[in-house]
């Protein structure tokens, strides 16, 4: 009898692994830009058993890990013959390796790797790799003494390289993914991984339901691991207008379903933000309706009093939404790395940066407003 309740024992994001083109330049944009600290690049021993060369930024808890490839073979070659830059691999700490493993493959997972153990960072680390129904994006769960370890062979610097974290980039708030279609996603991640529905949402940029016949819509559900509190947002293009969707176009852009944003906890948004603006970020536009409306919104949310002046937020973009109580939260979504870089290879993968203050949930006005601000950009482009 195959047990879906019991918890695979997550504990938290270690790592994401970003395979790149050039890993100069991604890891550069982190670091100077984000204020991200470079903590480990790639060994010879590395390079030779991946094919790749590496380099690992941090932040907080927060660790990417950007592959670039050497030659023609290896996983991250092979990858990127299929997609723009983008994330291959979401790594989790789980308390035990070998439960996390029966768990997932009495549940129907299919197992890329067994259980692999390593000395690493002065410690042992187990882990192994599953296929998802993400796309191509692999899932790594790691057991490990000592340090959190990065991956074997990537050697750790005497002295981090770059930036000091100085916008107070804590973790991994979610991990958006786009598809064509939602539900083989959602039933996998509700019997392999023991996820559990966490919010949802279905809109349209105009209203279809009194004829209108323009714009385009989505459809999102959010799954959570009810043992750490990770939460996967998912999306799919909605009728009418499918294909005029911007998540069709992400699909099409990326070559496939495939994660659309990571989003990053801060502890202080608005510093935040007026720091990167200062140093050149660029960040999706909000429309001063959005301002002009927030005040009503809010009380209707029955957030009664912000601790920002909404005239700040206007200024830096940033979008609020809420629940009663006082309980709000503030968000900010930075431009895709093809728009950054002017590059479609760099691919449609973005950052979003979000401070919770106390709610957890994700904000119906927001997600609204995300994704318009993504379908306006597409037009400016000329791809909508």
């Amino acid at each position: 009898m195959v047990d879906q309740k019991e918890s695979l024992g997550i504990q938290s994001i270690a790592s994401i692994h970003v395979f790149v083109r050039d890993l100069d330049r991604s890891r550069d944009h982190y670091v100077e830009h984000l204020d991200f600290s470079e903590v480990a690049v790639s060994s010879p021993d590395f390079e030779a058993e991946n094919r790749a060369r590496a380099s690992v930024v941090e932040a907080g808890s927060v660790r990417f890990v950007f592959m670039e490839p050497l030659g023609s073979r290896g996983e991250s070659f092979h990858w990127l013959e299929r997609h723009p830059e983008g994330v291959g691999r979401v790594v989790f700490d789980v308390e035990d390796v070998k439960r996390a493993f029966r768990l997932v493959t009495e549940r129907g997972a299919t197992a890329i790797t067994s259980i692999e153990r390593r000395a690493v960072d002065g410690g042992v680390a187990s882990w192994f790799d599953i296929a998802t129904a993400l796309g191509d994006t692999q899932f790594r769960f790691v057991q490990h003494t000592g340090k959190t370890p990065i991956m074997p062979d990537l050697v750790r610097l005497d002295s981090p390289r770059g930036g000091q974290n100085r916008f107070g980039i804590t973790h991994v708030d979610h991990v958006t993914t786009n598809f064509l279609t939602l539900q083989p996603a959602l039933a996998w991640m509700d019997r392999v991984m023991g996820f559990e529905p966490f919010w949802e949402i279905e809109f349209h940029t105009q209203d279809v339901k009194r004829g209108h016949f323009g714009g385009s819509g989505l459809k999102s559900v959010v799954m959570i691991d009810p043992h750490s509190g990770l939460k996967f947002a998912n999306n799919e293009p909605a009728q009418p207008c499918f294909k005029a969707s911007q998540i069709y176009l992400f699909y099409q852009d990326h070559r496939g379903a495939g994660v659309q944003h990571v989003a990053l906890g801060v502890r202080d948004l608005v510093s935040a933000v007026e720091e990167l603006k200062s140093r050149g970020a660029s960040f999706m536009p909000t429309p001063d309706a959005y301002y002009d409306m927030l005040p009503e919104r809010l009380v209707d949310l029955g957030v009664n009093e912000l601790d920002e002046d909404i005239d700040i937020l206007r200024d830096l973009d940033i979008l609020v939404d809420g629940q009663a109580d006082h309980r709000y939260l503030l968000q900010i979504f930075m431009k895709d790395a093809a728009t950054l870089f002017k590059d479609p290879q760099a691919g449609p993968l973005f950052i979003e940066l979000i401070q919770r203050k106390g709610d957890e949930g994700f904000g119906h006005g927001n997600f609204r407003a995300l994704f318009e601000s993504i379908e306006r950009q597409q037009q400016l482009e000329g791809r909508a």
